[in-house]
């Protein structure tokens, strides 16, 4: 064990490899147990060797990880935004490796103050790891993705998701690493320390199945019929003018024999342009559902009067009901180069990817009305939104007893993305005991429980109607109530033990 830990080259190609395998604990392939061992490959791999060693390797793990778990952004800027392969190539690389100055940033800081010192494995790591996942949430506008809580979805831990979050989670994940790596760097030795954090580890997994049976919210109301309208409608084609009545001709169609549901969605974007301009026909859907008694709930730009904007007007990515209900929901976080572009008088025109079809969006206000359907208060969310943990709990804070996301995942293609995406939805739903209606383009739409399980789903890349229940439900989990400050505080308390005491600092090397 510490030959591998002294042997640079041998510590570098474990970290690169553990990092590319932590995605196969998260969907599609849902092996769990691959992301505390992952963890404790990384752990082993810097344990040993200068703070600047570490770092290095803690960025051959992020490669790794987001090499493999976030690939599907090159078939974003290949497929879809028009660059070359070598240029997509490489802008995918740098993301890649920006995104992992993140674990490097961590492992450095670990190694540096805490690694030595008493606790600084058993407590430091894993506090260490959540806080760089926390800090990915919200620096530069977050990119929370990858996070090793989500392995946890169908895990042993996911009765803990409504108590602690998906940032719970990850420090139990971390924490389980850090006991592995402890036994396993130090075989012989017995320390009470270690005795107890083998008797805290199994005790939190063991507490994972009771927790999972605890009903944290109640049903509100009657179960509501919920018809989602899959157009699968071509990326390339859909912001076509040419192609516009044929877009709307099949969502009508689609949808003409569901009016009577009392949800009828549509994905985000489905009608390709903006709310005035498709006033009428959509006049026509509003009448038509409100004679079935339903709501329709779609996606579609839309615009606001503003002279300050050279264009004198707000362009917003919106969701809106129309028919026996109505209202309407600007996206508030929106994703960088795909809805707006930064420093957009330097790379606007720069590449066709910095000119994508809506990329100048404006982010709505953050006190919106919920939107209703059937008498039900609805939490909209468009796209990347689901993938924030507190702005899915403000949806539910303000009273939001169902779950709604409307995306379109046509820009990942054939990749992990998709099912990645569903996969965050699953814990949005678990953490708040909410039921979810999540409606995409061309997959993969689905509905899931307040339990985070898909009750019904659709295939991908195919045109359909995927029908089905959702149970409205009130009351709120230790999470929605709390958040994430009580994990995120937690971390800081579990960093004071390895900050306060001098250790005996371990041997250093040029790793």
């Amino acid at each position: 064990m510490r030959r591998f830990q002294r042997a640079g080259l041998a510590a570098q190609a474990a970290s690169l490899l553990a990092g590319a395998a932590l995605p196969l604990s998260l969907a599609p392939l849902d092996w769990w147990p691959v992301a505390p061992l992952a963890l404790c490959v990384l752990l082993l791999a810097a344990l040993h060797g200068s703070p600047a060693a570490a770092a290095w390797r803690g960025w051959l793990f992020g490669l790794g990880s987001f090499g493999v778990g976030t690939s599907w952004i090159f078939v974003s800027i290949h497929t879809y935004g028009d660059a070359s392969a070598p240029l997509a190539g490489l802008l995918t690389f740098l993301f890649c490796g920006g995104l992992a100055l993140f674990t490097a940033l961590g492992v450095f800081a670990w190694a540096r103050w805490m690694r030595g010192r008493p606790g600084g494995v058993l407590l430091g790591f894993p506090a260490m790891w959540v806080l760089t996942e926390w800090l990915r949430e919200w620096c530069l506008t977050g990119f929370p993705w990858l996070y090793a809580g989500y392995s946890q979805v169908d895990g042993p831990l996911s009765g803990w998701a409504p108590v602690v979050g998906v940032y719970g989670l990850g420090l139990m994940v971390a924490g389980s690493a850090a006991v592995i790596a402890s036994v396993a760097a130090q075989p012989r030795e017995d320390s009470r320390a270690r005795r107890i954090a083998l008797a805290v580890m199994a005790t939190i997994w063991l507490a994972g199945w009771p927790l999972s049976h605890i009903e944290w919210s109640r049903p509100s109301g009657k179960p509501l019929s919920v018809a989602m309208v899959q157009g699968n409608i071509p990326q390339l084609l859909k912001w076509e003018p040419d192609h516009l009545q044929n877009t709307l001709g099949i969502y009508a169609k689609l949808s003409r024999p569901l009016w009577g549901s009392d949800l009828v969605v549509w994905p985000e974007s489905s009608v390709p342009a903006y709310f005035d301009t498709v006033a009428d026909f959509l006049a026509e859907q509003a009448t038509q559902a409100a004679a079935g008694g339903s709501t329709l709930l779609l996606g579609l730009p839309s615009r606001e009067d503003d002279p300050s904007s050279r264009r004198g007007y707000a362009a917003f990515n919106s969701v809106v009901a129309l028919g026996a209900e109505s209202g309407i929901y600007h996206k508030r976080h929106l994703v960088p180069f795909g809805e707006y572009v930064p420093l957009e008088s330097t790379l606007r025109g720069l590449i066709a990817f910095f000119d994508l079809p809506m990329s100048s969006f404006s982010s709505g206000p953050a006190d919106q009305a919920l939107l209703r359907g059937a008498g039900t208060a609805i939490a909209p969310l468009v796209c990347y939104e689901i993938v924030y943990p507190e702005l899915v709990r403000g949806g539910v804070l303000a009273g939001a007893t169902l779950l709604l996301t409307v995306s379109n995942d046509t820009w990942f293609g054939a990749s992990l993305g998709p099912r990645q995406h569903l996969q965050m939805a699953q814990m949005r739903a678990l953490e708040n005991s909410r039921d979810l209606v999540r409606a995409t383009n061309d997959g993969i739409s689905a509905l899931i429980d307040h339990q985070g399980r898909i009750t019904v789903r659709g295939a991908q890349f195919t045109r359909e109607v995927i029908r089905g229940e959702v149970q409205p439900r009130e009351g709120l989990t230790p999470f929605a109530r709390l958040g994430c400050w009580p994990v995120i505080g937690l971390c800081l308390l579990m960093l004071l033990p390895a900050l306060a005491r001098r250790g005996l600092q371990p041997s250093e090397d040029d790793g």
